[in-house]
């Protein structure tokens, strides 16, 4: 029998809930039009994967580990699943621009969430591209306890 996909376990499932659920929380709309009452988990979770935008999270280490990316986001930043979750987030970007990244993440820790963030962002194989009109959101788990952030965006470009 084939291993379940590594975004489909069933801790992925739970952290999939609580994306959609905070960002949900966070800006009064939902992330993707399929969340519904209704659908199993998996289904939602398939269908945030293959969503079509970036999707990417972090946890609450000192360090964050990126914890979710979806397939437009393993795509964009040219690696695999395995190479990216784990990462620490803050190379995402280039050294450069990580000073400016952090200032964004922590305006959005204090204030649950922010739009219209853009910055520069750099892939596994070093291809540089601007991210543009960004949302990044802070994650609350079923405890109202804060579990990291996450972050989507559909406009962006190769520098």
């Amino acid at each position: 029998m084939a291993s379940e996909a590594a975004w489909l376990t069933t801790d992925k499932q739970e952290l999939t809930g609580v994306l959609l659920e905070s960002h949900q929380r966070a800006f009064s709309r939902p992330l993707i039009a399929t969340h519904q009452p209704g659908h199993s988990k998996r289904l939602i979770c398939q269908n945030l994967f293959a969503c079509g935008f970036p999707v990417l999270a972090h946890g609450t280490e000192q360090d964050p580990e990126l914890s979710y990316a979806n397939a437009a986001a393993l795509q964009l930043w040219e690696t695999r699943w395995d190479e990216l979750i784990g990462m620490p987030s803050r190379l995402t970007a280039p050294e450069t621009e990580r000073a400016e990244r952090s200032s964004a993440l922590g305006q959005a820790k204090r204030l649950d969430a922010v739009q219209n963030y853009r910055g520069i962002r750099i892939s596994r194989k070093g291809r540089r591209f601007m991210i543009n009109k960004a949302r990044i959101w802070t994650l609350w788990d079923a405890e109202e306890q804060v579990c990291g952030q996450a972050a989507c965006f559909s406009d962006w470009w190769w520098l």
